[in-house]
């Protein structure tokens, strides 16, 4: 049984201003796993304050401290690995192998990318008589998502720490053991008081103080739409810089070539990894309409092959994180079911022989339109909707006609033709054949958010752009 009770602020533990704790669920067993402290807007007060005045000198200090810090940090992180990968089992079901291996990775690859990109990232340059200076903008708050716990958290501490600003973070209420974990790993690593604080809480208690604040000067925000709509109304009135990776609901095109079938279960795996809990998971399949059956049969396969609740299994998928998305996952399988899609396989229910946790069934519709609920609301569950399209103009106005744009997923063995659907796209990362660069920027069109993370597109975000005239 965790307990985790208490604030890190100007480098201390410290108790909240007043007592509250939550109890934290393990979705696998749905039993009590801990409890952690939960903040208020007096809480936000104390961290922001310290984070103001840490500010001062952290925002002055040298690339080669901050080169310095940040692989003490590295150390100690892969130091705690296998405590951050037992934290994130515990609170939000990713299967051992899935916890340790990207889970954990992710976090570590931020990690060295932002030290890379210190390294020779140019803060000022000369334009003719003007020096042009990227200077941190300030402070920024911090608020992170439950579905990739340590990946969000450290996609915005090290860019943030790299450029020189200080921060608050309040990690997940649903996922919170793994910030813990990872701030010990911070503290250890020799942050300076008041560069990294940490507040554990609720959007309404502590996500709308650190929003609305008037000492923070910047807002990077992970999560739904809805709360990222939230989020940039609180930080209105004092203009701050927002930034937000929201929903998504990705097409992934399935060229017609001699790759089909390999394509068609890759996009199955893709979508269950991580029990479908992903932001840019490719839930829609598009198909050529003449092999929807053809698709079907392969992605009903795929995911019968997929182990559900068995941690040792390298294809297993976990429970998803709590009952609130199990609930909402069963009613739109059934809204599927109930607006004519053809349910492939999966369904509605716990998979046989799993009473207990928030085991949710692999499943696949084929025959989905794009006007369904399931083809149109972001499901973030182990859910496949499988679109035929006519011919390729046709694919491309489907995969478009969405309000989201993180991601979007070209699959086939015609390496031209896809790099021409990819282009038409509307969205802020399109995957040819699933690749995956951990320096390229990450972020969204339309309702799927605003700014850049990841790689030296990330640094952007924690940087102000001053212009000093007549310099020289």
């Amino acid at each position: 049984m965790r307990e985790y009770l208490k604030f890190y602020i100007d480098g201390k533990w410290v108790d909240p201003v007043a007592p509250r704790t939550l109890d934290v669920e393990n979705p696998a067993t749905e039993q009590v796993c801990g409890r952690i402290a939960i903040g208020d807007p007096a809480d936000v007060d104390h961290a922001v304050q310290a984070a103001r005045t840490a500010f001062e000198t952290w925002s002055q200090s040298t690339r080669a401290e901050r080169l310095d810090l940040l692989a003490a940090i590295a150390a100690e992180y892969q130091r705690r690995a296998a405590d951050l990968a037992e934290a994130i089992t515990e609170e939000m079901g990713a299967p051992a192998a899935l916890a340790a291996g990207p889970q954990v990775k992710m976090g570590l690859g931020h990690l060295v990318t932002s030290m890379d990109v210190l390294k020779n990232f140019q803060f000022e340059e000369q334009h003719r008589s003007t020096l042009v200076v990227r200077e941190p903008i300030g402070v920024c708050g911090l608020i992170t998502p439950w579905n990739w716990p340590i990946n969000q958290i450290a996609c915005k501490v090290f860019p943030a720490l790299a450029t020189g600003c200080t921060m608050v973070l309040k990690p997940s209420e649903v996922a919170p053991f793994s910030a813990q974990i990872f701030t010990e790993i911070i503290d250890a690593g020799g942050v300076p008081a008041g560069v990294y604080n940490m507040v554990y809480g609720d959007g309404p208690g502590v996500g709308s103080a650190l929003s609305g604040h008037p000492d923070i000067d910047m807002v990077s925000f992970t999560g739904s739409t809805r709360a990222g709509i939230d989020v940039a109304r609180n930080a209105a009135p004092t203009v701050k810089r927002v930034t937000q990776e929201l929903g998504g609901k990705s097409p992934n095109i399935v060229l017609d070539d001699d790759d089909f079938a390999n394509s068609v279960a890759a996009g199955v795996r893709a979508m269950m990894l991580n029990s479908g809990q992903s932001c840019n998971a490719p839930s829609r399949m598009l198909v050529p309409a003449k092999r929807k059956d053809e698709a079907a049969a392969i992605a009903a396969e795929v995911a019968g092959q997929i182990v559900v609740g068995d941690p040792d299994n390298k294809q297993a998928i976990g429970p998803v994180a709590s009952k609130v998305q199990f609930d909402k996952i069963q009613g739109l399988i059934q809204r599927g079911i109930d607006e004519g899609a053809t349910l492939v396989c999966g369904g509605t229910g716990r998979p046989d022989g799993l009473g207990t946790g928030y085991f949710v069934k692999p499943t696949v519709f084929a025959d989905v339109t794009n006007d369904m609920t399931i083809a149109r609301q972001e499901i973030f569950g182990p859910v496949l909707c499988i679109l035929g399209y006519q011919d390729l103009e046709q694919a491309v106005e489907i995969a478009n006609d969405t309000e989201y744009g993180l991601a979007g997923y070209v699959s086939g063995a015609d390496l031209e033709k896809a790099r021409s659907v990819a282009r038409r796209i509307r969205a802020g990362s399109v995957a040819i054949n699933h690749g995956f660069d951990l320096t390229a920027p990450f972020g969204g069109y339309k309702r799927s958010g605003n700014g850049r993370e990841w790689g030296q597109f990330a640094f952007d975000e924690y940087l102000e752009t001053k212009a000093a005239l007549g310099y020289g």
